[in-house]
C-alpha cells in the first residue's frame, strides 16, 4: 500500500541546509499499521507529512496504493491519504461548527457539497448527530479529536496518517481514542502509518514499529518484539524503559 524509496528531506539553503530526514525506505501491506517511534526532532513527523503531500522539500520515492507521487499531487493523489494531527483544537477552525468542519474537505476536494455525510461521519466515531451544530470549544478534549478522526475518513481514503493523536489528551480519554482507531481499522480495512514518541501507544496500535534517531532508522520490531519488550539496538531499549515506567 506504501512504499518509500531514499526519502531524503533537507531544510534551508546554502551553508545553513540541515537535513532532517536520511535516505529512509520502508514498505507498508494494505491493512498493516506501522509504527514510527522517535524522540522529538528526530524527523518522524517530517516522514509523515511528506507521506500527506504537506512537505515539498523532499526527494526519493513515495509510492501510495501503487501510484508514484509528486510533490505536487493530484486531487486523486491526496484522497489516497488524510492525516489526523496532534492537537485536535488547533487542527480545526474554532469559528466553524462542527458540520462545516466536516464539509469542508469535500467541498476542498471537488467530492461535493459534503453536508450530506456529515451524519455518518459523527456515528463513524461515536458522536452523536446533534453535535454537528457545536462548536470546536463546546467540545471535550476526546470528542474533538473524535472529529479530527471523522474529518480525515469522510473522503474514505484508504491510508489514514496518524501524528501522535492521543498525545494532548488526557490519560483517562487516550485509550477510548486508540480503540476507536483500532475498530475503525479492522472496520475499514484502513492501512495506518502511527508516529509517536510513547513505545506503549506504538505496542498497543501497531503490527511492526520502525525506531528513528536523527533522521535514520536505527531498528524494526515486529509485534513479538513489541509485546515482549525486545529490542536490537541500544537507543530502542532506551525508549522502552521509559515508556513503560
Amino acid at each position: 500500500m506504501i512504499e518509500v524509496e531514499n526519502l531524503e528531506v533537507a531544510f534551508g539553503k546554502g551553508g545553513n541546509l540541515k537535513q532532517v530526514v536520511k535516505a529512509v525506505s520502508f514498505s507498508v501491506a494494505r491493512g498493516e499499521s506501522l509504527g514510527i517511534v522517535g524522540e522529538s526532532g528526530c524527523g518522524k513527523s517530517t516522514v509523515l507529512r511528506s507521506l500527506a503531500g504537506l512537505d515539498r522539500h523532499w526527494t526519493g520515492r513515495i509510492s501510495l496504493n501503487r501510484q508514484s507521487v509528486d510533490k505536487n499531487r493530484t486531487i486523486e493523489q491526496l484522497l489516497l491519504a488524510q492525516m489526523v494531527f496532534q492537537d485536535p483544537y488547533g487542527s480545526i477552525h474554532p469559528r466553524h461548527r462542527i458540520e462545516r468542519v466536516l464539509a469542508e474537505p469535500v467541498r476542498a476536494m471537488k467530492k461535493g457539497g459534503g453536508w450530506d455525510r456529515v451524519p455518518k461521519a459523527l456515528e463513524r466515531v461515536g458522536l452523536p448527530a446533534g453535535f454537528a451544530e457545536r462548536f470546536p470549544h463546546e467540545l471535550s478534549g476526546g470528542q474533538r479529536q473524535r472529529v479530527a478522526i471523522a474529518r480525515a475518513l469522510v473522503l474514505e481514503p484508504q491510508i489514514l496518517l496518524l501524528d501522535e493523536p492521543t498525545s494532548a489528551l488526557d490519560v483517562s480519554v487516550q485509550a477510548e481514542v486508540l480503540n476507536l482507531l483500532s475498530d475503525l481499522r479492522e472496520q475499514q480495512g484502513l492501512t495506518y502509518v502511527l508516529v509517536s514518541h510513547d513505545l506503549s501507544v506504538i505496542a498497543h496500535m501497531c503490527d511492526r514499529a520502525l525506531v528513528m534517531k536523527d533522521g535514520v532508522f536505527v531498528d524494526e520490531l515486529d509485534r513479538a518484539d513489541l509485546q515482549a519488550g525486545r529490542t536490537h539496538a541500544e537507543y530502542s531499549a532506551v525508549l522502552f524503559q521509559s515508556s513503560f515506567l
